[in-house]
């Protein structure tokens, strides 16, 4: 039984992730489609992954507690853990098509703005998460809080692939970071998809 109190700080949270993460994709899809950048792009729909998944989890936290609880609760972790697994086939075929000479992206410091800014929110939004679920024992609300401290590393990794590309023009900087996102997400959802249920 979920206590309500912790119920309601959860689903603050999950809404505010939506909003921020809604917000997040638009702001860097745009950058993305201005500057030809795949990382950018990918970026952005990693944060409408990321919205879909708070989604997931707003249904799981209004879910009636009960017997079917566990069986939601392992549902709603193994759609995160797939999650991941489609964004990182599209930013593979993409990052790919970019090294083997698909065209190359342009500076972005909207790009650079975005990312400094997750770079600060997510940590803190997925620290919030984590804990929480801790307290709750709810196994999805924890996987949701890796999938923001994902975010946060992969805001990093964009911020420091946008930097280079500005500062040196070096052009495989773009799908290098791209194919290091999509390595994050292929080995986060794996573990998603593939841990061993203990209360199952």
């Amino acid at each position: 039984m979920i206590d309500p109190q912790l119920r309601k700080k959860a689903l603050r949270l999950e809404y505010f992730t939506v909003s921020y993460n809604l917000v997040e994709a638009a702001v860097s899809l745009f950058a993305g489609a201005l500057a030809s950048s795949i990382a950018l792009t990918g970026f952005g729909l990693d944060s409408i992954l990321e919205s879909l998944s708070a989604i997931v989890l707003i249904w799981r936290l209004r879910a009636p507690s009960g017997s079917e609880e566990r069986r939601i609760d392992s549902r709603a972790v193994r759609f995160v853990g797939a999650t991941f697994w489609i964004l990182a086939a599209y930013i593979i075929v993409e990052s790919m098509h970019k090294i083997m000479g698909g065209g190359e992206s342009e500076p972005s410091p909207l790009g650079i703005a975005i990312a400094a800014l997750s770079c600060v929110t997510m940590p803190v939004l997925g620290i919030l998460k984590y804990r929480l679920g801790l307290r709750m024992g709810l196994r999805s609300l924890v996987a949701d809080a890796k999938e923001t401290f994902v975010c946060a590393a992969l805001s990093a990794a964009l911020l420091a692939g946008l930097i280079v590309r500005a500062a040196t023009g070096f052009i495989l900087a773009d799908p290098i970071v791209g194919l290091l996102i999509a390595s994050f997400l292929l080995k986060e959802g794996a573990e998603l998809l593939f841990e061993k249920n203990e209360e199952e």
